[in-house]
């Protein structure tokens, strides 16, 4: 398997999908809601079908995980994983953190991530073992050496109300700990400047594949080190992801399993 071809194809697809978000953001558009907080627009589902276009038309036989349309079903060895529009409620509100999140596996292992704010125009890429790379130049993680030294990133689930208290005790001991914590609302874009030294370390809970599979690969290829909050090595299919310069990773984990 040609990965640097893999990657360009999941780049043309990403343009694609970041020209539809372009010509719907600032404009008037239907948005609805999968959940009381969870929305999903116009511009979500025409993405995700132009992406989904532009891959079949080079691999019609590979599976595709999507997160409107779902599976694809195709060989089990090649699976495309795809966030069409990661920051939706970004998008909604007219700020323009957002981006499409576009990750290839092969055999489940993650081979290749891309992702695309299509109105800063940064494009962040990985290949494994190959290193990542924003705008065609190559990114490291931060030197950041303590929390206090350090900017945080996180985010909070859809279904937040459901582990509040232990959501704001992790929260809490963070920003107590820290030199200060954000929250965007993208975690493709956290993972992200995470690799690029924008952020030090990174946690969430109940995310999905296509919200962390390329971003994943692209910060652990710019140095990062991605765990779990017991420090097992992290996969798309789990539900809490610890991403740190490496230097950070073990405090982290003591502020997130108190």
């Amino acid at each position: 398997m040609d990965l640097e071809y893999i990657k360009r194809t999941g780049i043309a697809a990403a343009y694609q999908g970041g020209k539809v978000l372009r010509s719907y953001f600032g404009r008037t558009f239907e948005v609805n809601k999968k959940g009381a907080i969870d929305l999903v627009t116009e511009a979500d589902i025409g993405s995700e079908k132009s992406i989904i276009e532009a891959i079949r038309a080079l691999f019609p036989d590979h599976s595709i995980l999507a997160e409107e349309s779902g599976v694809t079903k195709g060989s089990n060895d090649h699976q495309w994983i795809i966030d069409p529009l990661d920051g939706t409620t970004n998008f909604a509100h007219q700020l323009s953190l957002f981006c499409v999140s576009i990750a290839f596996a092969v055999k489940g292992n993650i081979a290749v991530g891309i992702v695309l704010n299509p109105i800063s125009g940064e494009l962040f890429t990985a290949v494994a073992g190959k290193g990542a790379e924003l705008n065609g130049r190559p990114v490291r993680v931060s030197g950041s050496g303590t929390v206090s030294d350090s900017l945080l990133v996180t985010g909070f689930p859809y279904n937040f109300k459901e582990n509040f208290d232990l959501l704001l005790t992790r929260f809490s001991n963070c920003l107590d700990a820290a030199r200060g914590v954000r929250r965007l609302g993208s975690a493709a874009l956290d993972l992200c400047f995470v690799a690029c030294g924008r952020f030090d370390g990174f946690w969430e809970q109940n995310l999905n594949p296509w919200d962390t599979a390329a971003g994943m690969l692209i910060a652990a290829e710019a140095g990062a080190r991605v765990t779990d909050f017991s420090d097992n090595p992290f996969t798309v299919d789990k539900k809490e992801i610890l991403a740190t310069n490496g230097k950070i990773h073990e405090e982290m984990l003591s502020l997130l399993c108190r």
